[in-house]
């Protein structure tokens, strides 16, 4: 078939670029199909309008926006996930966001931007930057990007797929490859939108959740705490749609708040308990100290979970440590298919978020709690300056984390089997044993005792116990789980007597196996695939791992297999453990060489994770070092010296700069060096003092005496408190004495009441002229007291009042009024 000038030009899609040339002869559509093609200046356009092969009604790709929302929030990130169903793949790709009702020939055609997650799998399409296409054409059966929605008014949007799997095209205007975004509505604004469609499918299905961390310095270097890293305990549960444990734009409950900010599990797990009728599991699994380990070291921690009809979404979440209050998990993930199944397995990459409720932008930040308290949000890279995830490029955030959800078996019977890689479906699960890996690290306990006699001495149900001590508690923030195991069981009254029935037993329960049915030969007997091995039972030392399989069909002659449904094999994690030996973390990274060419030195640490159980001082080194050998000096163009340390800040309190500087080694005549060679960045220090302010002194009072030896006064206000250490205030009143005249002797009683009655007329005048000079024309009533602080902190105010007594009559209005004064109060931060 010879390739018309179309195809041509499609074939230079970075997309199908290396796929072109071969599957030429081969793709879907025809020169006719091609000429029909409206044409348009725009490359966009020309992409969407190339039909392919199409096929009614298939579902082996798929187009899934997170959450499965019908309405986007304008300028809220979604996760797209473009995928293929086992066995299909596909090996290139085309993802494109369109107005509804638009062609794509021009640039304003296009909704909202992608945000590229994993640049070895995505990248922009050359000819056309606003669709995203593969990296590198490969065999792959997912891609993941961001998408960010465009601002209000925008309309219903429109996201495209088309799909180059083997030689053929696929594109699909309605259908699995397209999804419909219409503008939430602002009634709703700060709710996510996540309509949950009712399950339909039969029977129970149980999960297990394994938590992959990937944060560690090598993928996040920028600031990583190495001293203190971990993910905390991860709290969750199996719940139906009328609960929410958490969800991006609502906001933290009190039990979030406390796994985000402390890692501390116990509140959020009493909420989830108080939904009794809504939560069928309780998810837990035990905290990871560090955050980043060789899965040959220490397994991933996982937990087994089941679902229901009614109780099919699962959420979970754990705290990235130290942070202010960033997590990880996954939020009312639907397990339920809508052919009425069970989903096979859910593989999620995740990105931190933001609880709302402490506003820190580094991992060790100190507390700074969020007021008002915001709604939960992703992380992204353009938060903030010193955040350690800070892009100026605004690129995305390496994932984190990654979380599998891979179901283990079915129970009952169910609506509607697919069949599966793995044949999982049980006629009847023996009760769930209780998971006893969710112990924490720091409590320490004695090994459990043998299992007690069944309470009940009949064929009934009882319970047996096992018992075990709390040896130490290492952190008593951390609660230790009960030192009681209880579990159920059918008493010996089962066997009838002499009944020598055989029975196989687990968990405590015994199931009868019919006497006239004879052990049939294994041959007979189809089994299920094994299922993946279980953790590590210890970790420190050798302990034992198992797996189960189930048989999928007995033999036809009503005999019973004899093949093993269980395994277990010993599992080492640390083969030198001893009661006096330490219990360490993995070694972290190698620290960047002391040299930048020639010989130098590097470093590597790592940290006491437990001490020796017999409370010996542990003796394993902390730190290593090595030499390290860079390039030749004299061959290196730019050949710069180690940073300096920081400089002192250039301010002794407050704000102020602070700087750092490294030279040039190489000689000139290697070539230009651009490297600067000097950095400034901002430092602050504490709140510098305010010292005490006052007044002016007042003008001196009259005599207290008429006659004789007396005193007079004068005052000064405080105008400003002192703060954050300042000078303290001075006096304010200040006295001395006076002297008028001497005081006669024996006077008549006649004389000296009218003597008195004088200096008392003229010790009036006196006054009134005196406080005619402080406020002219004008006798003032005292100040008031000072009125209540406007605020409990970070800055108040108060006032006083001073109000005219008596205006005299040469007084002019403008001069004799009445007085205010206004001071700070409550300075102190919030």
């Amino acid at each position: 078939m010879r390739l018309s000038a179309a195809s041509l030009r499609l074939s230079r899609s970075p997309a199908l670029l290396a796929l072109a040339l071969p599957l030429a002869a081969a793709l879907a559509f025809s020169d006719e199909t091609l000429d029909k093609v409206p044409k348009s200046e725009g490359y966009c356009s020309r992409i969407l309008r190339v039909q392919g092969t199409r096929r009614e009604g298939y579902t082996e790709f798929s187009l899934r926006v997170e959450g499965d929302p019908d309405f986007y929030k304008p300028g809220t990130s979604y996760r797209v996930t473009l995928s293929a169903a086992p066995p299909s793949y596909f090996r290139g790709f085309t993802l494109i966001a369109l107005k509804e009702n638009r062609e794509g020939d021009k640039e304003e055609d296009h909704a909202g931007t992608f945000q590229i997650i994993d640049e070895e799998e995505t990248q922009f399409m050359s000819n056309c930057p606003v669709a995203v296409t593969e990296s590198t054409p490969r065999r792959r059966t997912r891609i993941q990007v961001f998408w960010i929605a465009p601002p209000a008014g925008t309309g219903c949007v429109i996201l495209k797929a088309s799909i180059v799997q083997k030689r053929i095209i696929y594109f699909q205007d309605e259908g699995s490859l397209t999804k419909k975004l219409c503008e939430q509505d602002s009634t709703f604004d700060g709710v996510t939108d996540k309509p949950i469609l009712d399950c339909c499918a039969c029977g129970t299905a149980k999960y297990r959740l394994t938590f992959y961390g990937n944060w560690s310095e090598k993928t996040h270097p920028k600031d990583y705490p190495r001293r203190a890293n971990h993910w905390s305990a991860i709290i969750g549960g199996s719940h139906s749609k009328n609960y929410v444990l958490w969800e991006y734009g609502g906001y933290a409950s009190e039990g979030v708040k406390q796994v985000a900010e402390l890692g501390s599990p116990v509140k959020m797990e009493e909420e989830i308990r108080q939904q009794s009728d809504e939560v069928l599991t309780v998810i837990k699994a035990k905290a990871q100290w560090p955050a980043w380990q060789p899965l040959n070291v220490r397994a991933a921690p996982s937990a087994e979970f089941s679902v229901d009809r009614t109780r099919h979404l699962m959420s979970f979440l754990t705290m990235m440590g130290p942070s202010p209050d960033w997590n990880v998990g996954l939020s009312a993930e639907d397990l339920c298919t809508k052919e009425c199944g069970w989903v096979q397995k859910v593989v999620q990459d995740l990105i931190p978020w933001d609880a709302g409720t402490d506003s820190g932008v580094t991992y060790e930040s100190p507390n700074k709690p969020t007021i008002p308290q915001e709604k939960i949000r992703p992380l992204t890279s353009l938060d903030h300056p010193q955040s350690p995830f800070y892009d100026p490029e605004g690129g995305s955030i390496t994932q984190v984390a990654r979380v599998v959800i891979e179901r283990i078996a079915r129970k009952g019977e169910q609506c509607n089997i697919v069949p599966d890689n793995v044949d999982d479906i049980v006629a009847d699960l023996a009760p769930e044993e209780k998971d006893e890996d969710d112990t924490p690290e720091t409590c320490i306990y004695s090994n459990w005792s043998p299992w007690s006699a069944c309470s009940s001495s009949t064929c009934d149900k009882g319970k047996r116990m096992r018992q075990r001590m709390l040896k130490a508690q290492l952190d008593l923030s951390v609660p230790c789980p009960d030192t009681q195991d209880f579990q159920p069981c059918t008493g010996p009254g089962c066997s009838d007597g002499g009944d020598e029935t055989p029975r196989l037993e687990k968990g405590g329960s015994c199931l009868a196996v019919p006497a006239s049915h004879s052990w049939s030969d294994g041959s007979t007997c189809t089994m299920s695939e094994w299922i993946t091995w279980s953790p590590c039972s210890i970790s420190c030392g050798t302990g034992m791992r198992s797996r189960e399989r189930y048989v999928k069909q007995f033999p036809e002659d009503g005999s019973v297999c004899t093949l093993p449904t269980e395994e277990t094999e010993k599992c080492t994690v640390n083969e030198e453990c001893s009661p006096s030996s330490c219990l360490m973390t993995e070694w972290g990274e190698w620290d960047e060489c002391s040299a930048t060419c020639g010989m130098g030195m590097k470093k590597r640490h790592r940290m006491v994770k437990m001490s020796p159980a017999d409370g010996s001082m542990c003796k394993a080194e902390t730190s290593q070092a090595e030499k390290c050998m860079m390039p030749e000096c004299h061959t290196i163009p730019c050949l710069l010296s180690p940073w300096s340390e920081w400089s002192d800040c250039s301010v002794t309190c407050g704000k102020g700069m602070r700087t750092r500087q490294r030279m040039l080694k190489s000689l000139a005549e290697l070539g230009d060096c651009n490297e600067a060679l000097e950095q400034v960045e901002k430092c602050m220090l504490p709140e510098c003092p305010i010292d005490c302010e006052l007044t002016e002194w007042s003008q001196w009072s009259e005599c207290n005496k008429s006659c004789g030896k007396g005193h007079m006064i004068r005052t000064r206000m405080i105008q400003m408190e002192p703060q954050f250490g300042g000078a303290p205030c001075p006096e304010t009143v200040q006295r001395k004495k006076c002297r008028i005249r001497k005081c006669l002797r024996n006077p008549s009683i006649q004389k000296l009441r009218w003597r008195e009655a004088r200096e008392s007329r003229r010790s009036e005048q006196l006054r009134e002229e005196s406080d005619g000079d402080q406020f002219p024309g004008c006798k003032m009533r005292p100040w008031t007291a000072w009125s209540e602080c406007t605020k409990l902190c970070g800055g108040g105010i108060q006032e006083r009042y001073m109000t005219v007594k008596k205006r005299f009559r040469s007084s002019q209005f403008t001069s004799c009024k009445d007085k205010k004064e206004i001071r700070a109060c409550h300075v102190h931060p919030c």
